[in-house]
């Protein structure tokens, strides 16, 4: 364990340097072998630490220190799905990076952002993934042995949406949970870069001319 903490250590002291804080992709670090024990202890002692999140898979741990891009993208998404939420009645439970994790599946994961409908659940109905750095673990393989409904990824100003069926995802191109949501609008908007307040201005007026 102090040896991973020390790795870690030199991990956040490299990805600290002013070069690196410019660069706008996501700095991913993976290792192999680790238990699930030393998984909870570092998730544990990080538990202060927002700057981090956390995924694992079958002994295998990634940590990911998110880019600017990717946390814009991220509050982006969230603010318009809830003024969606809102304008149409949905009774939803922002659940935001919690951590979800099941050891007899030996997985764990915090998604960029979630949701429960109707009531809050053990796990979310849905999750969200933004993906800015290509690589890393399979966040489908986590989800589906946490029994997640659905996962959507945004991914090159574009969503990826996946549903579990039985115990595998199909991949789908409307949201089963919410199927009046227009994705081509929300994608549009969100990679028109736009200020968050207009954004939300003409997502209200889009439900107005329907």
């Amino acid at each position: 364990m102090l040896g991973l903490l020390a790795k870690l250590s030199l991990w956040e002291e490299l990805t600290s340097h002013s070069e690196l804080q410019n660069v706008d992709s996501d700095q991913i670090l993976l290792m192999n072998g680790i238990s699930w024990d030393i998984y909870q202890t570092l998730l544990k002692s990080c538990q202060n630490n927002s700057h981090y999140r956390f995924k694992y898979l079958e002994g295998t741990l990634e940590i990911m220190s998110p880019s600017r891009r990717h946390e814009v993208d991220k509050k982006i998404i969230a603010l318009l799905l809830e003024t969606f939420f809102l304008e149409k009645g949905i009774d939803f439970y922002p659940l935001g990076s919690t951590t979800f994790r099941r050891e007899v599946a030996a997985r764990g994961i915090e998604p960029d952002e979630c949701y429960c409908f109707n009531s809050e659940k053990a796990v979310p109905d849905l999750a969200i993934e933004i993906v800015v750095t290509s690589g890393g673990i399979d966040d489908l393989l986590i989800y589906q042995g946490l029994g997640v409904p659905e996962v959507w990824f945004w991914r090159n100003n574009q969503f990826f949406l996946y549903y579990l069926r039985g115990n595998k995802y199909e991949q789908i191109t409307k949201s089963e949970l919410l199927p009046d949501l227009d994705l081509e609008l929300l994608a549009s908007l969100i990679k028109s870069g736009e200020k968050p307040k207009d954004l939300i201005s003409k997502f209200r007026e889009s439900f107005n001319s329907q």
